[in-house]
This record gives structure tokens, sequence and C-alpha cells, in this order.
């Protein structure tokens, strides 16, 4: 279950309830920070908590400052700087984060359906594409301001436009364009816009779908993959030819398990999702990777010795014989991360460890060794606290 699903489930519960609540966005980020913009936390007036924006030390003082923002109905943002020695709160001094963090903090409206959370419900249901959310933080004349903090518009990839920040103005089309620039580019940033009333700052956030994983293989070493997959917030899909394994109650953490006989792989949907072939079956797989050969798949993960890859190429090479091309930057064979791993919780960590760093661009070394920031590419909703966990604990297993 992803952040985002987490953060839906406790706002249903709270409507349904009637009991009112806030949420906390980080807008803005300069320097180091446990969480990015984007990162969200859900607080009701009797100060329960859904989510992160920090490593815990930010939590308390958001806590009591989205409470007063429930009972004042006026959204409100608040920085912390942990690079000041003399901040009396200290705040991430305990994690040694070294960052100016900028919080959005909005009453929530139960009947409103452009509320942030509603706006990324809708998103969320129909999540096939990329989308980039405008969000507007900072006003320095808010009375008279053509637009309102916490005002937005979300932008999908296929054009759709939908949110409350108001049109027909050149301060809406001057955010559009920087919004449809930030989905060209694939990366999250920060605008200022001039105003008759001063400058306006747009936090411009990527909405990435969660990562789609088809698994070949329904044996007893695909369950913790499916485990930790699951705990990403990715949408796993399990197949394979023999009904007694392909069985949703073995799978429970799967969004589907369908009993696919081998002379029928080839009728499976090219969607690009991720694919991992774990049969130990040769024919099975086989009939997999000459079926991902013109798929849109990013990424094959192939269980197994090279020499077996190599066989399953040669016979690929008899009717395609451009099939190492084809494969060569997407598949990954022996797969996972060189971890020393042996037990089928150790093959599972060194595999999805494998995705993620992938998914990120990521060389997938220790970070000690890294020249670059750790936060170079913004993963996707609650990736980051998950995909935290699992490095470290990869680096643990190394």
């Amino acid at each position: 279950m992803t952040e985002l699903q987490r953060l839906l489930i406790a706002y249903d519960a709270h409507r349904a309830a009637d009991r009112p609540c806030a949420l906390a966005t980080v807008v803005d980020l300069a320097g180091s920070a446990y969480r990015r913009p984007g990162a969200r936390m859900l607080v009701t007036a009797d100060g329960q908590l859904t989510g992160a924006i920090s490593g815990g030390c930010l939590e308390g003082d958001a806590r009591r400052r989205a409470r007063q923002c429930i009972q004042r109905q006026q959204p409100t943002v608040v920085t912390y700087d942990s690079t000041d020695p003399d901040d009396d709160l200290q705040f991430g001094s305990a994690l040694g984060c070294q960052g100016i963090v900028q919080i959005l903090l909005e009453p929530l409206a139960f009947d409103n359906v452009s509320n942030p959370l509603e706006l990324l419900r809708n998103w969320w249901e129909g999540v096939e594409e990329p989308a980039v959310v405008a969000t507007v933080f900072h006003l320095d004349g808010p009375s008279t301001a053509p637009v309102r903090v916490g005002e937005r518009l979300l932008l999908t990839t296929s054009g759709a436009v939908q949110g409350s920040l108001p049109t027909h103005s050149a301060l809406y089309e001057r955010i559009l364009a920087d919004a449809r620039q930030a989905l060209t580019d694939n990366q999250p940033a920060t605008r200022s816009y001039p105003s008759e009333v001063g400058q306006v700052r747009v936090s411009l956030e990527i909405l990435r779908p969660p990562v789609r994983l088809l698994i070949f293989g329904a044996g007893n070493d695909v369950k913790p993959v499916v485990r930790m997959a699951a705990t990403l917030g990715w949408r796993v899909r399990v197949v394979d030819g023999r009904p007694g394994l392909a069985q949703a109650t073995r799978f429970p953490e799967a969004e589907a398990v369908h009993v696919v006989p081998v002379d029928q792989v080839s009728t499976l949907p090219q969607d690009g999702s991720f694919a991992l072939l774990m049969t130990h079956n040769y024919y099975y797989d086989l009939a997999a990777l000459r079926h991902l050969l013109n798929a849109p798949t990013p990424y094959i993960g192939l269980l197994g010795p090279r020499k077996k890859y190599l066989r399953l190429l040669e016979e690929l090479e008899k009717d395609v014989p451009d099939a190492a091309q084809r494969l060569q930057q997407r598949l990954h064979s022996p797969i996972g991360l060189n971890l020393g791993s042996e037990t089928p919780e150790e093959i599972a960590l060194s595999i999805v460890a494998e995705i993620q760093a992938v998914l990120a661009g990521r060389p997938a070394g220790f970070l000690r060794d890294s020249p670059h920031p750790i936060h170079h590419r913004i993963a996707s909703d609650g990736e980051l606290a998950a995909s935290a966990a699992v490095s470290a604990v990869c680096e643990l297993g190394g």
C-alpha cells in the first residue's frame, strides 16, 4: 500500500466520523532533509497522524500547528530551519538534517471536491499516466493576490487539467506552461511569479503511477518478492501455468493472480510492466521472453545462471535474429544485486533493490562512495521511506 492510499483510507474514515482534519505537505526544501517536496501527513483535530513529513523531528510541532490551522480554518506555511544552530527547537539536529523545509498546512473541507486529497484521489483512481500538481504556497500580498495559498492545478501527460487554481489569467497560463515543462522534464521544481501585489511561489510536484510488476512464476520463492514489492506500493500480478500454485490465497498482496498456460502467454497484455521470469521452467521462460521482445517493458529480470539466458537467447535468435539487441538494455541476468543472497527472502531483497535502482537510474553502490546527492531523482509516492528501508537492509546484507 502506498502512502497516498493510506492517507485516503484515513481521510475517508475521518470524514465518515465527521472528524475535522488538516493536511501537511512538504512544498519546498533547501539543503538536506529526510522527506522531499510532496511528502504528506494527515492530522486530525484530536492529534491523530497518518503519513510523515520528516524522520520524526518535525511531526510534533507540525501536529500542534495543524490543529491550530483546523481551528482557524485558514491555510498557513511553516518554515523549519535545521541549519540554524541557534534555533531553540533544533529541528533535525538528532538526525543530522541540514535543510530548510517549508510545510503547507491546510484544513480539509469534506464537502469540497477540489480539496487536495480529493484531487489526488481523482488522479489515483485512473492512474495510468504521470501528472504534475502545481500548488501555490506563498504570496506576498494574500489579501489582494490573484490566487490564494493552497490553490492547485493538476495536469496529466494527456493534457487533462483539473483543480481550484483560477483560470483565464496570465498567471494561470504561466503556471500551466511550467507544469507542462516539469512533466516533460520529469523533474519537480519551485517557481516564482511576479504579480501586481508581489511574488507568487508555486511548488511543482511530479506524480508517478505505481510500478507495475508482472511476475511469471508462482513458486514459493515468489512470495517474498510479492510481499516486498507490495510494501513499496507496486502493483503486482502473478501468472503461472500451474493451477495448484497460481492461487490468490498464496499471494494475498498481489493485485491479481492468473493461471496462464504456456501456449497462452502471448495473449497477455503488453502494458509496459516491469517483468520477472521466475518459473524455473525453461519453456515457460522462453514463451515469456518471446512475448516480451516487442513489449514496452523497461526491465526484464531472469532468474537463473547466465548460461540459461544464453541458451534462451540462442533459441530466440532462430526466429528473431536481433533478439539480443532488443533485450540488451532491458534484460538482467543473473537477476538482482550482488548481496550474497541465498535464502528466498534475501534473493527477493536483491531483486526488488535492483528494480528500485533501475527506477531511480542509480548504480546501486554504497551511498558513502557516491559523489552525488542522495535524492538525485525524486521517487514516486511512498517510495522514498520504503526504499530507504530497503537500501539500509541491502547495505546490512551486502
